[in-house]
């Protein structure tokens, strides 16, 4: 079964029977409704249908009960965490499908960086946000990494010296060493994708950049927040179609 299609039905069938009211959303009728919608059959197929399901209570999407008269299965009801996640269902990290199907539309993404951010995924889905924010860190200084290369292989094929800071291993050094370059081409590139760069570029890296210190720091018990672990994946894919814009830019026509 195509998981991806498993999953998104599913949290489509809740979202649709919540909102009609939660005395609507009893297991049985979600896992009935999943079932005819995906032509479940056999059991492999049930019992991926009932992983999936059961996950959903144990990231804190769905719990059990409707009222304190129906406190028990098969009534349940969509928590305030689940809302969220269900009200932009389609790139929300709490679907990881979905997610990467937008990054992917995106930009490129080097094998690198989608192996990071497919554990923020997980990670951020088991409620684990520190793990997530540093692993959404390691993804964006990959692709930022990424952009640094093809920098240098542009300035190696003009014959141009590379600035120390850009092959440097301290990654803010390298942001710095990118702006500078991009900055001082300012005339020469297309206008909206400079006012891009200018406007985003430094507010994209920053958020996720710190989100990833403070977890990366154990200051405090909770150093970073689920929204600023969210915000840092729904920024990532921007990022990511940024730095691609870029990238094709300074291939083909940087000088």
């Amino acid at each position: 079964m195509d998981g991806e299609k498993l999953r998104r039905t599913v949290l489509e069938v809740v979202r649709e029977l919540g909102g009609r009211g939660d005395s609507h959303l009893q297991s049985g009728s979600v896992l009935e409704e999943a079932t005819r919608r995906l032509g479940i059959r056999g059991i492999e197929q049930e019992q991926a249908l009932l992983d999936f399901f059961g996950d959903l209570f144990r990231i804190g999407y769905l719990a059990w009960g409707f009222n304190l008269a129906n406190p028990n299965p098969p009534f349940c009801h969509i928590t305030d965490r689940g809302r969220v996640a269900l009200a932009s269902l389609s790139r929300d990290p709490s679907n990881p499908d979905g997610y990467l199907a937008n990054l992917r539309a995106m930009g490129r993404l080097n094998p690198v960086s989608e192996s990071y951010i497919r554990e923020a995924l997980a990670t951020y889905s088991a409620s684990c946000f520190k793990a997530a924010a540093v692993m959404v860190g390691a993804a964006s200084e990959g692709v930022v990494l990424g952009l640094r290369g093809a920098f240098g292989a542009r300035l190696d094929a003009l014959g141009q010296t590379r600035p120390p800071d850009l092959d440097d291993w301290r990654f803010k050094r390298i942001l710095d060493s990118i702006e500078n370059l991009l900055v001082a081409k300012k005339g020469a590139m297309p206008r909206p994708l400079f006012e891009a760069f200018e406007s985003y570029w430094p507010a994209f890296t920053q958020q996720i950049r710190v989100a990833r210190n403070a977890a990366g720091h154990p200051t405090s018990i909770d150093p970073v927040e689920e929204h600023t672990v969210q915000a840092s994946l729904l920024i990532f894919p921007e990022l990511v179609k940024l730095a691609t814009e870029l990238e094709t830019w300074i291939s083909a026509s940087y000088a």
